[in-house]
């Protein structure tokens, strides 16, 4: 099966110590690909470096992380800014709102995230959204922003049928990983009504590792668990979910 990782922090100091070998052990089980979404500044030249270590098979975005929207944010901004005028990047993300670690900079999330969604249509480029806590003010902001031009992935996707069906009508795919493996997680109850081609894979890796291996570091070489589980939901081959998901990926990121 070959297989493609659309969400993955390879770079952060997770992997420092095996960073290498984590990567080969899943090109072996069949992931070719891994999209690799922004953070901040600070890890811009970890991303540079290991692109260059792994061209064939690495692809980078650039963004900023809701989380790290803070009283710097407009410079963080004018990074991203930079990023977008000196080479090409895959997409912009992961950029969103979250309201779980903190509410006190909510105005500056929206702000950011606007932004950069504006950018992201003036490039053609696709966006990877980031919601914790926040499905209303996310779908805020992107109401200001529907139409043609409007695409990517809704990360992570953790909400109810309705919030799943009101994204694709963003033209959004939902990014699905381990949560669908967990037992309070609750989108495994409904994946089955959600057409496949909405649909593609994610590990998030470090976090949020799928069953068995919830709550240790993720790698993503754990795709495969995660695959296995569509499959069941789906109740069809494990290598047919790879092609289809795979075929979803390549369509928003290489459109």
């Amino acid at each position: 099966m070959r297989m493609i990782d659309t969400h993955t922090h390879l770079y952060v100091e997770a992997f420092d110590s095996d960073r290498t070998e984590v990567i080969n052990k899943a090109i072996d089980k069949g992931v070719f690909r891994f999209y690799l979404p922004a953070i901040d500044s600070t890890y811009t030249d970890r991303m540079y470096e290991l692109e260059k270590e792994f061209p064939q098979h690495i692809r980078l975005m650039t963004g900023l992380h809701p989380t790290h929207v803070k009283e710097n944010y407009l410079e963080e901004l004018n990074h991203v800014s930079e990023n977008l005028a000196n080479r090409d990047f895959v997409a912009i993300g992961e950029i969103g709102i979250d309201l779980y670690w903190d509410k006190n900079f909510l105005v500056q999330q929206q702000e950011a995230f606007n932004q950069q969604i504006i950018w992201a249509k003036q490039n053609n480029m696709p966006i990877v959204i980031h919601c914790r806590d926040a499905f209303d003010e996310v779908f805020e902001v992107l109401d200001n922003h529907k139409g043609e031009k409007l695409y990517g992935i809704f990360h992570c996707f953790t909400g109810k049928y309705e919030h799943a069906k009101r994204a694709i009508d963003f033209n959004l795919k939902l990014g699905i990983g381990g949560v669908v493996t967990f037992k309070n997680g609750k989108i495994d109850q409904f994946l089955d009504k959600i057409p496949l081609e909405n649909i593609v894979l994610e590990t998030d890796s470090p976090y949020l590792a799928p069953v068995p291996y919830r709550g240790k570091r993720n790698k993503s070489e754990y795709l495969t668990l995660i695959n296995q589980k569509l499959a069941e939901i789906h109740s069809i081959a494990d290598e047919e979910i790879a092609q289809i998901t795979t075929e979803n990926a390549l369509s928003v990121f290489e459109k």
